[in-house]
């Protein structure tokens, strides 16, 4: 089995804690952290010269059109894969002919893609792959994930733990007290929300208490688009805003029942009222993608689709 290793003990940096991961071709990891962290971890990771960092930034030629951009790697790198194969793979048919100055965002993030599948290397380390991009987008990188797998050890960073959470087979969490390995969501907790027959049909005044700086704020539920736990905490989420909570996850489950709110993932609560899409990636890994500016998307557990399927009235 090939792979790597990370050893916080081996480089020099104070920023990061003391922490070793090894990193194999059989699963896909992904390190969930702040910004900082992670640009320490990037800076320690740049140091190693057999290891390469596929962040987006640099390497197409823009006055090209995508299939020159790809004919050029392709013989550059000495790729095996047929030409239009790549093509298909990364959803480039519709934009062959367009040179790079006319492309989407999202065109030019599937090229990135290709280039660095043709480049063959081993291991591979992604920075915040799918960050900004369309759902489209997020498929194109999933399906070459599935091509890695077994193949190459892959190394996933990312500062949203929902994107950790999706992409990764196996999840950390890196913070100043090392690396955590992040518990996956395969059955219903014992602490999870029981049923009753006896539901309120109006529910009472209820605010739900946040922090913000030195202030309290109180938040109507009905604005709330999820709930997502960190570290332990609840944090209520409005947008891309963020608000801290003095409750956990299993606290705020039992309080938000009666407003419309669903349980569907270890670490997150979502308003049903918000949820505009159920997206699935694979045959077991789903999202919700919310109703609000920056459309959020929110693990499924594959335990809970059954259930909310029913609950939309799918099935």
């Amino acid at each position: 089995m090939t792979g790597f290793t990370l050893e916080h003990q081996s480089i020099d940096n104070a920023l990061l804690p003391p922490f070793s991961l090894t990193v194999n071709e059989s699963q896909t990891f992904a390190i969930y952290s702040d910004p900082d962290l992670q640009a320490a971890l990037v800076h320690t990771l740049r140091s190693n010269k057999d290891l390469a960092i596929c962040d987006r930034e640099e390497g197409l030629y823009d006055r090209l059109t995508i299939e020159d951009n790809i004919i050029f790697y392709h013989k550059w790198f000495g790729c095996r894969t047929p030409i239009p194969e790549i093509v298909v793979l990364f959803e480039l048919q519709t934009c062959v002919k367009k040179k790079l100055t006319k492309c989407s965002h999202n065109e030019i993030q599937r090229l990135y893609y290709a280039k660095y599948f043709m480049m063959g290397i081993t291991p591979m380390v992604f920075q915040e792959p799918i960050h900004g991009v369309d759902v489209k987008t997020i498929h194109t990188f999933m399906n070459m994930l599935k091509r890695l797998n077994n193949k190459v050890p892959t190394l996933i960073l990312v500062s949203n733990m929902e994107h950790a959470l999706l992409l990764g087979d196996v999840t950390y969490k890196l913070n100043d007290k090392g690396l955590h390995e992040l518990e996956v969501d395969n059955e219903v907790g014992e602490d999870s929300i029981e049923e009753t027959n006896s539901v309120p049909i109006t529910a009472k005044l209820f605010k739900i208490p946040a922090k913000v700086d030195d202030k309290v704020i109180l938040i109507d539920p009905l604005e709330i688009d999820y709930i997502e736990s960190q570290d332990g905490k609840a944090m209520i989420v409005i947008n891309d805003e963020s608000f801290p909570m003095d409750a956990t996850l299993n606290e705020m489950e039992k309080k938000l029942v009666i407003y419309g709110f669903y349980r569907c993932h270890r670490s997150y609560i979502v308003n049903l009222q918000k949820v505009r899409e159920i997206i699935t990636w694979s045959k077991n890994t789903y999202s919700l993608r919310m109703d609000n500016r920056v459309q959020s998307t929110i693990p499924l557990s594959r335990t809970k689709i059954q259930e909310i399927q029913e609950m939309f009235q799918l099935k």
